[in-house]
């Protein structure tokens, strides 16, 4: 067995919804495999269905393993500690990832370590960029999660600003299903968007009246039903939906920057760093990149299969907690919500 310091090898689990994913990162920084299993059965559904993802992790999580050992061209000896994540999420699918890292941990004798899925969002551009400037302010933004947070070390985060309902995310999602664009909706309302005009409708920018670094989306999401229903009856014709999914999203963008700014401010933090689904959204890549630019802060942003739901960026986090002594007992469980991670 290889002792815990040098030769580093962190194997990681992720099942917080519903992408089954496997990593094995080398020293800290060296990613040796990569594995996400995707469930397409969702798209059926228009959501994802917690029973059926739980239920899929079971088959897949073994065969991940497999592939990533495969990829890595080495085998569970050479493993010198274990990361996984246990909060938040969905608590059926997280219930399968802890209970396979646990056996895996105690058969093979390595020392486990818990991560909180929205503090390795925070981290997951060091995959790429490596350690941050600190302090920095991260927004980790999903379908699940939009948060501003502000990280003064590894380690510690404070909240800044959270969504007051809809995340992000789920408001792309749910405004992709009334346009009858399928599921997700994220990356259909940014193809379209491609299409329409962004000034076609003036949807509000929630809460930039307000000080603060809160956000809501449930009232962008109802102003979009309205200016359906005032339409007519469905289908509409493309380019109308073009110009709603554009009008849409570039409230969602221009909310979102202007949240990061302030949070900078208040922070006086030189570094911005993105995670999460939507971090794949192009404008709102672009639109960052140019404020940041003007600004004079540093802007990282996480490759796209980074920002999604994702092992490898378990393993940064959990490489450097087991660096620290850090290591879970039997006792480590599952848990739904943020405030039950710890973190928040």
């Amino acid at each position: 067995m290889t002792e815990w310091g040098a030769g580093r090898l962190v194997l990681a689990i992720e099942t917080s919804c519903d992408d089954t994913s496997v990593a094995l990162l080398e020293d800290g920084a060296r990613l040796r495999a990569h594995v996400v299993a995707g469930q397409d059965v969702h798209r059926l559904y228009g959501g994802v269905v917690p029973e059926l993802a739980s239920r899929a992790h079971l088959t897949q999580l073994p065969l991940a393993m497999r592939a990533a050992l495969d990829e890595a061209g080495g085998s569970l000896e050479d493993v010198t500690g274990l990361a996984v994540t246990h909060a938040p999420g969905l608590v059926g699918s997280l219930v399968i990832g802890v209970a396979y890292a646990k056996a895996l941990a105690l058969s093979l004798g390595r020392p486990l370590v818990g991560i909180d899925h929205i503090e390795a969002h925070l981290h997951s551009a060091g995959l790429e960029h490596g350690e941050a400037a600190e302090p920095f302010v991260a927004l980790v933004v999903s379908g699940g999660h939009t948060e501003l947070v502000s990280v003064p070390r590894f380690g510690e985060a404070h909240w800044l600003g959270a969504t007051l309902d809809d995340a992000a995310g789920e408001a792309f999602d749910k405004v992709a299903k009334r346009l009858g664009l399928g599921f997700p909706g994220g990356p259909a309302i940014e193809a379209l968007a491609r299409e329409g005009r962004a000034d076609a409708f003036a949807f509000p920018r929630p809460m930039l009246d307000r000080p603060g670094c809160d956000l809501s989306f449930s009232g962008l999401k109802t102003a979009v039903g309205h200016a359906l229903a005032g339409a007519g009856p469905p289908p509409w014709p493309r380019a109308q939906v073009a110009d709603v999914a554009a009008s849409f999203q570039a409230a969602v963008v221009e909310t979102l920057v202007e949240k990061c700014v302030r949070a900078l401010a208040m922070t006086g933090a030189r570094v911005l760093r993105l995670g999460g689904g939507v971090a794949c959204n192009g404008a709102l890549r672009v639109a960052l990149g140019t404020r940041c630019e003007s600004l004079g802060v540093t802007l990282q942003v996480p490759a796209p299969r980074f920002c999604v739901d994702n092992a490898a960026m378990i393993a940064w986090v959990g490489a450097r907690r087991l660096a620290r002594g850090e290591a879970a007992g039997p006792e480590l469980d599952a848990a739904s919500s943020l405030e039950a991670s710890g973190l928040a």
